[in-house]
């Protein structure tokens, strides 16, 4: 391993109470050397230091000039993906979602499709109305939705009254071949409820387009779990179609933490590195303290 991190000499002279001469001759030296030195010397504060460096995180951020990300990313760039993994529950929920610009856009949207459905549904919402959802969902989606055992008859029925009759007595007549002609919207959507089950998934799927997206949208907006129920193919297909991918990944600040720390854990180790720099400097000091003491004792003897 070789760790070359730009150190703050000037808080370490001022620390051990060094005069400029003395600094000059330990240029080049590592902070182990100049301690040993100083301390051999007689240097009490050099002594007091050494024992500081592994428990003190601001004298770690100070001298390791740790609030600058380049120093960061070189100790970060010295771990494997398993230690770098690690730093991910720590960082804030906008850095996280920001470092999902390193993906590309076919690569978020295959990790979108892995999300828990309502997660997936929060996202696309950002995106998009309700009213454009439905209108741009493919006929098949719409379909499965209707046709699902999900919804209670009944509340399909009393949804359908909301249809305008002709589209109604349209869908009955293509089903049962019987005309319409003098019912009223009750008394066909009455006998739409008695039809047998499969001629009832046949007159919902026999609707015009323009009618299932309208009973549709009424059936989601009383019950928006419902969104759940179309494939995620989908609306990620629908994302692509019509977003690109800054719009995309503001929208998936809905995300949760748990599923973000998944989706940037497939970096590689040199973008994840970058994002990992955006982490709290005080947080990223005690957390090498208390889980990577022997890359601190490297970087003293360096």
């Amino acid at each position: 391993m070789s760790i070359v991190i730009d150190t703050n000499l000037l808080y370490l002279q001022d620390r051990l109470n060094l005069s400029a001469e003395k600094l000059e001759l330990y240029q080049g030296k590592s902070i182990e050397d100049v301690l040993e030195a100083e301390a051999a010397s007689g240097n009490q504060l050099a002594i007091e230091l050494a024992n500081e460096l592994l428990t003190d995180v601001n004298l770690l951020i100070e001298l390791f000039k740790l609030a600058d990300p380049n120093n960061k990313f070189v100790i970060l760039m010295n771990m494997d993906a398993q230690q770098l993994k690690e730093f991910l529950p720590l960082m804030e929920h906008e850095d996280m979602v920001q470092g999902l610009m390193y993906f590309t856009q076919d690569k978020l949207l295959k990790m979108l499709e892995e999300v828990p459905p309502e997660q997936l549904v929060k996202t696309v919402l950002q995106m998009f109305s309700e009213e454009e959802v439905i209108q741009l969902m493919p006929e098949e989606q719409l379909d499965k939705l209707l046709t699902s055992h999900t919804i209670d008859k009944n509340k399909m029925l009393e949804h359908m009254k909301s249809i305008p009759p002709e589209y109604i007595a349209q869908m009955l007549e293509s089903v049962t071949g019987e005309s319409c002609e003098n019912k009223d919207i009750i008394d066909m959507v009455k006998q739409v409820g008695e039809l047998n089950p499969l001629e009832y998934k046949d007159a919902l799927t026999s609707l015009q387009p323009t009618q299932k997206q309208q009973l549709t949208l009424s059936l989601t907006k009383e019950n928006p779990e419902l969104y759940q129920l179309f494939d995620a193919r989908a609306y990620t297909k629908m994302i692509n179609t019509n977003k690109q991918k800054p719009e995309l990944v503001k929208a998936m600040t809905v995300i949760e933490d748990e599923e973000l720390i998944k989706m940037l854990g497939q970096l590689p180790n040199d973008l994840l590195s970058i994002v990992i720099t955006q982490l709290d400097t005080e947080v990223f000091a005690d957390q090498l303290m208390k889980k990577h003491p022997e890359l601190i004792a490297d970087l003293i003897a360096l």
